[in-house]
């Protein structure tokens, strides 16, 4: 089983999220999609927001989603 649920990342996720706003994300799928796109950035070099020696990339990326370290951006909003 997954810790933390998919449902605990979405409100994470979306916790900055004004009332009356469309949600960040509101399927497990863009969960999945973000978490995986950054745990390819750190096996592609980028160091971990978080600690933790012999991490895998993907308990990192969730580690870090949960904490709120990184943020999900939409296509529309890329820099």
């Amino acid at each position: 089983m997954l810790h933390p649920s998919y449902s605990d990342l979405m409100r994470v996720v979306n916790s900055e999220v004004e009332e009356g706003e469309h949600p960040v994300v509101n399927s497990r799928y863009s969960i999945v999609i973000a978490t995986s796109k950054r745990a390819r950035q750190i096996i592609g070099g980028e160091e971990p927001l978080v600690g933790g020696k012999g991490k895998k990339p993907l308990s990192a990326a969730v580690d870090e989603l949960n904490r709120g370290l990184v943020k999900i951006i939409g296509d529309d909003e890329e820099e």
